[in-house]
């Protein structure tokens, strides 16, 4: 998305998920450009410490005299580690990082967020700069301090290659480390017990991350082996209101429904009515991508693996739906898409094929059945009510007739207020993807299931062993130590795989995890966009109860929290409300996402989509173009520019594959 928290949120999300395997581990700045040989300590610079780190498979390796320069095939693209040596902080350590490459830094620093250590640094620090928005380019610096002295990551690179192969540039952010740093391992060790002192200090972390973040609510459940040794809420389910969040609370889990849907493929396949290895055309007669030839390779295991190499098209649905928009638009949207990437070579995460993968297993049960009935009845016959989960619908009426968590965002003065329901409307047509209302209690069940790998604790098995875990094999690599399965990831980074997966929608974020292993499983469950801010610090915490392995959860929070507020003060200053009007008509039209309607409340400038709507504050950038952002609470930063000239001009989104363009046809 083209937001306006743009390259530091992509700098965020790179190091945590966006990650990419690796051809060799580089240490300092002395490579040879596209040594074909890289190995592990082939790379060794004159720096006292040179930093170790990553080299994806395939990229060029440029040397320089203080810096090592990384470039994908596109070669303007690039990420350098640069050694500074001594600077007085993090800020002044990225401005000499750009001189060694520039002379000079690009563009004036927009913010400076400092973090605690981790990974054997003492510091590190997200510089993020005022780039124009014509130039669709992601750059940012991320210093790191050891010894007394910085290296600094500096990425710099187009947006759609930014996303396409986020999880290579992920994999150098990921690993970068100090030489000699050896990443803990939990391999061989056993587990702690979730006792009652060890859930008391797992649930006082909760609390306190929930205050410092301004979540209102949080729903947690905690499992070992057969038994929920803890499950209840937190807070309350609106600002405002009294009203406690409990266990039986509904939020909508968002992604978390991937694994649910992979679980109702792997039935099928148990009773024979499907095959991980069928082609999708042969299950559903109408599926078809914009590539004929993708359209007959793609087989059903593959619409969950997000390895076909299709971009994801979420601001289709984001802007251009409405409650009425009927499931079938899913298929006609992969008609029109064709793939960005090689066949299985990257990352790239598509919700509209993992909606279609639910679509066509509800097609094959119930072929009689609309495409979004099928489905749903799929999943209750199959999925919710053979783990007892009686909480959990795909209706939104149904979910807020009934106790649930409202969402919350931020408003531009920066306060967690509940945030309009319409846009959770929008997730319906792609519902296998991201739509499952559920409660800390029935998702509980869901993980207590992948624990026993299917058996049911009371009787028969509910699912077989060998499909429960073909959901799990390593797929498409995600990051050094991860890999993306059928809708979960797995993660070794620690010695043990922990699997895992996040879901968000505007207000609601979500996270399940389990470590097989250790018999231990968690589920968390917030209503506010900061939730996503709690999800590592919170992995972290467990694994160190767990493991009595080095604290970090709480430095990692304190920098989280530290973050959030400084984004939110730096949001206020790139604003102006009332917005600067001057560029804008009454109505728009896009072939893509539809129509806009510009409302005028009092001095307000509202958004009007067919699904959902926002006010608008202004942004002059340096370029002379000028930006409407929205500023609603859970769905601020949507950024709709305008180039300079009299009169009303075309608005234009990018996220980080496309460019949508909305034509003034009212003045």
């Amino acid at each position: 998305m083209r937001q306006i928290q743009s390259a530091l949120t992509f700098g965020i999300v790179a190091c945590a998920i966006l990650s990419f395997p690796c051809g060799a581990l580089a240490q300092g700045k002395a490579v040879k450009s596209d040594d074909p040989g890289l190995k592990t300590g082939d790379i060794s610079g004159s720096s006292p410490q040179p930093a170790q780190f990553s080299v994806p498979d395939g990229w060029s390796v440029e040397r320089r005299e203080e810096a090592t320069i990384l470039r994908p095939a596109e070669q303007t693209n690039f990420i350098a580690i640069v050694e500074v040596g001594a600077q007085p902080d993090a800020a002044v350590a990225a401005a000499a990082a750009w001189k060694v490459l520039g002379p000079t830094q690009p563009w004036p620093v927009r913010l400076v967020s400092n973090r605690a250590g981790r990974d054997g640094w003492e510091a590190s620090a997200i510089v993020d700069y005022q780039v124009p928005p014509s130039l669709h380019t992601v750059v940012v610096a991320a210093p790191h301090l050891s010894k007394g002295r910085w290296t600094v990551l500096i990425q710099s690179s187009a947006e759609d290659v930014a996303e396409r192969r986020g999880a290579a540039f992920g994999s150098v952010w990921d690993t970068l480390q100090p030489a000699g740093y050896v990443r803990e391992s939990f391999a061989g060790r056993n587990a702690h017990k979730l006792d009652a002192k060890r859930v008391h200090t797992i649930k006082a972390f909760v609390s306190d991350a929930m205050k410092r973040l301004e979540i209102p609510g949080v729903a947690l459940a905690l499992i070992q082996n057969k038994k929920i040794v803890y499950e209840g809420g937190f807070g309350v389910r609106e600002v405002g209101r009294s009203d406690q969040i409990n266990m039986h609370t509904r939020f909508l889990v968002a992604s978390n429904t991937k694994g649910m849907t992979t679980l109702l493929l792997a039935k099928l396949v148990d009773e024979g009515r499907l095959s991980w290895d069928q082609p999708v055309a042969s299950a559903y007669a109408d599926f078809r991508l914009g590539d004929p030839d993708l359209t007959s390779k793609v087989l059903v295991r593959q619409l969950v693996c997000a390895c076909t190499g299709l971009p994801r098209r979420d601001f289709e649905w984001a802007f251009g739906r409405s409650r009425e928009t009927p499931a079938s638009i899913v298929f006609s949207e992969l008609a029109t898409t064709n793939p960005t990437s090689g066949f299985g070579s990257t990352f790239q995460y598509s919700n509209t094929l993992a909606a279609a993968a639910g679509y066509v297993a509800g097609h094959v049960l119930y072929p009689d059945k609309e495409i979004g009935t099928a489905y749903d009845r799929a999943m209750q016959d199959k999925v919710f009510r053979p783990l007892g989960m009686t909480d959990t619908t795909f209706s939104t009426d149904i979910a807020l007739s009934g106790d649930h968590a409202s969402p919350h965002g931020e408003n531009l003065r920066g306060s967690t207020v509940p945030a309009d329901l319409a846009f959770e409307y929008l997730i319906a047509p792609y519902r296998p993807a991201g739509g499952a209302w559920s409660s800390a209690h029935d998702m509980a069940l869901y993980v207590r299931n992948e624990l026993l790998t299917g058996a049911s604790p009371e009787g028969p098995s509910l699912f077989s062993r060998t499909n429960m875990l073909e959901r799990r094999k390593p797929g498409v690599p995600i990051g050094k130590n991860s890999r993306y399965g059928l809708g979960l990831v797995e993660d070794t980074s620690w010695g043990v795989p922990v699997y895992h997966h996040g879901g968000g929608m505007p207000g609601y974020q979500t996270d399940l995890l389990f470590i097989p292993d250790a018999g231990i499983g968690a589920v968390l469950l917030t209503n506010s966009n900061s939730g996503s801010r709690m999800v590592a610090p919170f992995m972290r915490r467990l694994l160190e109860v767990l493991y009595d392995c080095i604290p970090q959860a709480e430095g990692d929070l304190a920098s989280a929290a530290t973050m959030r507020l400084g984004q939110l003060r730096q949001l206020r200053a790139d604003l102006t409300t009332p917005p600067d009007d001057g560029h804008l008509g009454r109505e728009y039209i896009s072939p893509e996402l539809g129509r806009i309607i510009v409302r005028s409340v009092d001095e307000r400038r509202i958004f009007q989509f067919p699904g959902w709507e926002s006010e608008v504050a202004s942004k002059r950038n340096s370029d002379g173009t000028t930006s409407y952002v929205t500023i609603a609470p859970a769905n601020s930063g949507y950024e709709f520019t305008a180039n300079p000239g009299p009169g009303a001009q075309p608005l234009v989104i990018r996220d980080g594959q496309h460019e949508y363009r909305y034509t003034n046809t009212k003045d």
